[in-house]
């Protein structure tokens, strides 16, 4: 259990652990209660913590609950030595966490224009902001087709993103809209699957759009997202500005927006 040892920082809110969930020895999800006062934009990130040192170490973590719901959702890597991760991973129910008080990012829906098709881009965790937004009504009224690319190392990274898709199309307030409008395209590096590569690579080659069945990205009719690590992000973008793609942000929207922020 991990209890406040130290006193909790001002102008931070402190959380109840309400469920946690472990996928693999490197993956694990935890939801927290929702401060009545706080309010984020589905996509946008926060910084966390932990109350056990008198100078908590905080880090970024994209919210991945969507915006009405009444807890708060993360999705998490494990560092046995990160500096917040080899604690945070070992957290139990009613266990305290830490959080500043304001939310931001650019995986928002409002950082893009208009369009037909929505491409949100992930490996790893990077799905985390995609669960947010695939569950918010939100996207769905402002897109016909939400395409959700998840690629990780091996097949049983990828079950939070299966769980996440059966939530989806059973919740009755996006159920019908995820149903008609959501396809989850999963890649793995390492195993044997269905769908083998980086998502650049099935990008380039153009895998993608045939396993898909739809017509390569225009910078008329489609958006995109983009959450990874540095290099995936790099990799990706530039493969969008080639299809004639613009990156946008949330005081200049436009056809593609990446995120910058990391857990360790």
């Amino acid at each position: 259990m991990i209890k406040p040892v130290f006193e909790i920082p001002t102008g931070v809110f402190d959380e109840k652990v309400t469920a946690v969930k472990h996928y693999t020895d490197r993956l694990f999800k935890f939801r927290i209660s929702r401060p009545k006062s706080f309010r984020f934009r589905s996509g946008e990130f926060v910084m966390i913590g932990l109350p056990n040192a008198e100078k908590p170490i905080f880090r970024a973590y994209s919210i991945a609950s969507p915006s009405w719901d009444e807890e708060l959702e993360f999705y998490s890597i494990k560092v046995d030595d990160g500096p917040l991760t080899q604690h945070l991973q070992k957290i139990n129910i009613n266990d305290t966490v830490i959080m500043r008080r304001k939310s931001t990012g650019t995986l928002v829906n409002d950082a893009l224009l208009p369009g037909k098709r929505l491409y949100l881009f992930s490996t790893g965790t990077g799905i985390a902001p995609f669960a947010s937004l695939i569950r918010d009504p939100e996207t769905y009224e402002k897109f016909e087709t939400v395409v959700l690319c998840h690629t990780c190392r091996s097949t049983p990274e990828l079950r939070y993103g299966q769980d996440l898709i059966d939530f989806a199309k059973g919740d009755p307030l996006v159920g019908e809209m995820a149903s008609n409008q959501l396809i989850h395209y999963q890649s793995v590096t390492r195993d044997e699957f269905d769908v083998r590569g980086r998502i650049t690579e099935l990008l380039e080659s153009g895998k993608i759009f045939s396993d898909l069945n739809l017509p390569k990205i225009c910078k008329s009719q489609d958006r995109g997202m983009i959450c990874g690590s540095m290099e995936m992000i790099r990799d990706t973008k530039k493969i969008l500005e080639s299809f004639g793609l613009s990156e946008g942000a949330n005081n200049n929207p436009a056809t593609y927006v990446v995120e910058r922020a990391f857990v360790d």
